[in-house]
Parts: structure tokens; C-alpha cells; sequence
């Protein structure tokens, strides 16, 4: 995994190496947003490394963007940018709904609010 945190050894990778300089990806993900693995993206999850591989082992329970973020550790933006990049390739899926601007129930939000407490 590469670590954007200065607390230890290890290679520290910067956020526009690991999107290719992008800010955004075809795909625009909301942070909210509860991301799983599909059947291709499970199927590939042990082949892949660094932190695609690390996003499909995650989403093994559903988990929203900011999580994936938090439990990486890397900047927000970036982990939008991986995981539209991922619902591109077909690796990953969404609830479509919440994506064309439909708000999130307020029981996600407490439960993403939660889980990044947890942290």
C-alpha cells in the first residue's frame, strides 16, 4: 500500500502518481456512495496490487468511498478518481440511484459518519 502519512517507513507515493495526475474520472463517484465488487472484479481481486487489489478486498462488505478512503489512507479525491476508474473497467458497482443526484437517506449518512468515526 502506499502511504500519503509521514508516520513511518515506506514508500510515500503523491496523490496525482496514483490517478495519472487526474482530479476526476469519467465516472463521478459522491463519497456517500456504497461500492461493491462485481462478479469480474472479484474473479481479478487477488491478481491485482497496491491499492485497486486493496479496494476490491474492502468492498467485500459494501463500503462507501470515504471509507475506502480512510481505511487507505489516502485523500478523498483520489480514492473518487480509483473507484470511477474501477466502475469503468466493470471491477466495481454502485447504486446508480444515488449518483444522478438523488440524496442519500439520512441512515446512510449517519452509518458512513459512523464507520469513519471508527477510524
Amino acid at each position: 500500500m502506499s502511504s500519503m502519512r509521514d508516520d513511518g517507513p515506506g514508500i510515500r507515493v503523491r496523490p496525482y502518481a496514483i490517478t495519472g495526475g487526474r482530479t476526476r474520472g469519467k465516472t463521478d463517484i459522491p463519497i456517500e456512495t456504497i461500492v461493491v465488487p462485481t462478479a469480474p472484479g472479484r474473479e481479478q481481486a487477488p491478481r491485482m496490487s497496491m491499492e485497486r487489489g486493496q479496494i476490491l478486498r474492502l468492498c467485500a462488505t459494501p463500503m462507501s468511498v470515504a471509507e475506502i478512503s480512510a481505511h487507505l489512507h489516502i485523500a478523498l479525491g483520489v480514492a473518487r478518481v480509483l473507484v470511477g476508474d474501477m466502475v469503468d473497467e466493470g471491477l466495481v458497482d454502485f447504486n446508480r440511484s444515488h449518483a444522478k443526484g438523488e440524496r442519500p437517506s439520512l441512515r446512510l449518512l449517519e452509518r458512513v459518519f459512523d464507520g469513519l468515526q471508527a477510524l
